[in-house]
């Protein structure tokens, strides 16, 4: 009776017979709930690659909603399943940390792993999470987001600021007697640098504890 529900099932034995039964199962964190809410409401797919029965796992991924369940998956076998998913043409963020999960975290597109994991799991991803709520991963998506756009912002701004700065110091303008003083010049080249440094500061202010708390991206 517990079985399909996802629950391990002891047996209390006295001369032989049964006189009993445990019943144990995995408590499900209100967290990972949210986190996984929020990640289909972004419109990501969620995916469990687990060592786990396929009864236990299936369980899971109904109360949590996650889409694609891999069941009874041995260490060795979890980066193929990354594999087959690349495969299908996804882009792949794996999260996990334990030892066997390493493989996986170093053949996903990003390695997410739990920072208080084991070390080869750690070594193993790009990225280390300081905490152990998987709504962590919201924020590591909304802070790549917004490090990509002041990226852009940035690329923007020197490519547009060299294209008029450098033909003037090169004096584009001489011929109607207009030149470019080399110490303006120099100022202006490090106005730059000084504007796309203050713009990358201002990552600082990107408020992550919405992502924190699982609330839609």
């Amino acid at each position: 009776m517990w079985e399909p529900e996802g629950a391990t099932v002891l047996h209390i034995l006295r001369d032989g017979a049964v006189i009993g039964a445990l019943r144990l199962a995995d408590e499900i964190r209100a967290e990972s709930k949210a986190a996984v809410d929020a990640l289909h409401a972004a419109g990501r797919a969620v995916a469990m690659i687990t060592g786990d029965a396929a009864a236990v796992a299936d369980a899971v991924a109904a109360d949590l909603g996650i889409d694609r369940v891999y069941a009874g998956v041995r260490p060795e076998d979890k980066a193929r399943k990354v594999a087959e998913l690349q495969d299908e043409g996804r882009r792949v963020a794996m999260v996990g940390d334990g030892v066997n999960d390493a493989p996986a975290l170093a053949k996903a597109d990003v390695g997410i792993a739990i920072g208080a994991g084991t070390d080869v799991a750690i070594a193993s991803a790009g990225v280390i999470l300081t905490s152990d709520d998987p709504r962590s991963v919201l924020s590591v998506i909304e802070l790549s987001r917004a490090t990509y756009r002041k990226m852009q912002q940035n690329l923007w701004w020197a490519g547009g600021y060299n294209l008029i700065a450098v033909p003037l110091a090169a004096g584009v303008l001489a011929p109607i007697g207009f030149v470019l003083p080399m110490s303006v010049g120099a100022l202006l080249m490090s106005a730059s640098t000084v504007i796309v440094a203050l713009n990358a500061q201002l990552l600082r202010r990107v408020d992550l504890s919405r992502q924190s708390s699982g609330e839609p991206m």
